[in-house]
């Protein structure tokens, strides 16, 4: 892509001023996708500053002007859908048929909802709670948002960063991985053609250390936002700690799958294996651990080796694929390392395994499924982030419940079984931000995205995210008109 530039600073498109030239590669054949120079503390520094100026205009737009560029907003992203489809793949390289049913219409629908939900931002009904007076609640926008979003999802996490942010009349500087930019750029300028302001929403692209880090520690940035991995997100929740500022932190996730012996065995193996793969595996909510009842075990594991093998991993843009590479070889290395070092430690590689023939030009890995591991074991602990399945036996229900939460993490989890109790208690204990019965994977808008325990907090998507991204005013009216009130004696009784 000739002539990308990687920051958006209020209407200003530029390359940064780090001095670090970086380039955008296809993973899944290794050719330029882009080039650009990073941004450094200079360029961070000049996006808060825009972001600061519009503030002021933007917090104090009616929620009807708001809603209104929204909708215009929506409107662009739909027109220019296919062209968000062919970046986000050349960057990331997964599925065009994934990019253009998932990726692309989600972020449309995401804009659509937060166009309607700016004109309801709500707080408490107004009413007198003391005899005396008459209180009410105000949502104020918090003011300049700093937001840092991740490789996987690029074009869908910029938008969660972006649009509860602004729908709340706050500003933004998003800090993209640097490894794939692009769509959060496109983003941007589709906001500025939609008629919302300049400096309401900037993009700054740099090393995590360095703008990151400088988006971070700014002190006129009053909220971080992050989502990533949860050693980086503890960096981040220290640094906004250390300067008392609204932190929203989305996390690691290592989702269980439990199965109950009642449960459809077909649906259960078909979930497993899309919720397994979807975008390669690299999904925080991906399900990792799959917790099987004894009885259901072997016709389970049979069944998903059935369907993995059949599974099609090739170029993106071909309709036929079903699984695209990793971000990069790198990650390919990663996720080879967690299933060399399982076999090696004694579990069983059921299904994958390795680089897919004929596609070792590309960050490709197999379709993995992995048994005979141990509870206590670094592949059923730690976050994998690529296309590999644990399978694990249980035999009481109360065992498959604990296995399921004996882990740090905890953004999402499913359950399976035809019994309402059962499909009840999964709901009720299984310690995750979303808990699905018999599926796994799908979002809505409506609906809020964040985890428990070391998996974060703060909720995307859905009207629970203003609640991250407003202040709560109490104004409270005295109705009395009386000079020396009766509470004053407890003060001073002249």
């Amino acid at each position: 892509m000739n002539g990308f530039s990687p920051n958006v600073i209020g209407e200003r498109f530029a390359d940064g001023t780090s001095g670090e030239r970086f380039t955008v590669v296809n993973p899944a054949d290794g050719s330029t996708v882009a080039e650009y120079v990073l941004a450094g503390q200079e360029d961070v520094h000049a996006a808060v500053a825009a972001a600061r100026a519009a503030f002021p205009g933007w917090s104090g737009a009616t929620p009807g002007e708001r809603s209104g560029a929204l909708h215009r907003l929506a409107g662009l992203l739909s027109e220019r859908a296919a062209d968000f489809v062919a970046a986000e793949v050349a960057q990331t390289g997964k599925p065009k048929r994934l990019a253009t049913e998932f990726d692309v219409p989600g972020t449309i629908d995401n804009t659509a909802f937060f166009a309607g939900a700016a004109r309801d931002l709500q707080g408490k009904a107004a009413g007198e709670y003391s005899a005396d007076h008459t209180s009410y609640v105000r949502r104020e926008a918090i003011g300049v948002v700093g937001s840092i979003s991740p490789w996987n999802y690029p074009l869908q996490m910029a938008a969660w960063k972006i649009l509860p942010a602004i729908a709340a009349g706050n500003t933004i500087v998003l800090k993209p991985a640097e490894l794939t930019p692009l769509t959060s750029v496109m983003f941007a300028q589709a906001c500025l053609d939609a008629g919302i302001p300049a400096g309401v929403v900037n993009v700054v692209t740099g090393r995590g250390p360095v703008a990151g880090a400088a988006l971070v520690a700014h002190p006129e940035v009053d909220m971080v936002s992050f989502t990533g991995s949860t050693a980086v997100g503890r960096g981040i929740g220290a640094t906004a700690a250390g300067a008392v500022k609204r932190v929203h932190l989305e996390l690691g996730g290592k989702a269980p799958f439990l199965v109950f012996d009642d449960a459809d065995v077909e649906a259960a193996a078909q979930g497993a294996v899309a919720g397994s793969l979807i975008n390669s595996g690299q999904d925080c909510t991906a399900a990792t651990r799959a917790y099987v009842q004894r009885p259901l075990y072997d016709r389970f594991v049979a069944r998903v080796a059935e369907l993995f093998e059949g599974v099609r991993a090739g170029d993106p843009l071909d309709p036929a694929t079903d699984i695209g590479p990793l971000i990069s070889l790198a990650q390919r290395d990663r996720v080879a390392g967690f299933v060399d070092r399982a076999r090696a430690a004694g579990a069983k590689i059921v299904a994958g395994g390795r680089v897919p023939e004929g596609l070792a030009h590309g960050a490709y890995y197999a379709p993995t499924l992995v048994v005979d591991a141990a509870q206590d074991s670094e592949i059923v602990q730690q976050e994998v982030f690529g296309p590999v399945l644990v399978v694990l036996p249980f035999d009481a229900d109360d065992e498959g419940v604990a296995l399921a939460n004996d882990t740090p993490y905890g953004l999402a989890a499913s359950v399976w079984t035809r019994d309402v109790h059962r499909s009840l208690r999964g709901t009720r204990e299984l310690r995750a931000g979303c808990v699905w019965v018999n599926d796994h994977i799908p979002i809505i808008s409506e609906m809020p995205h964040g985890g428990y325990r070391r998996s974060g907090f703060g909720k995307d998507m859905s009207t629970y995210s203003f609640d991250e991204y407003t202040q709560i005013k109490h104004v409270m009216y005295d109705t009395t008109a009386v000079a020396a009130k009766p509470w004053h004696r407890t003060v001073f009784s002249q």
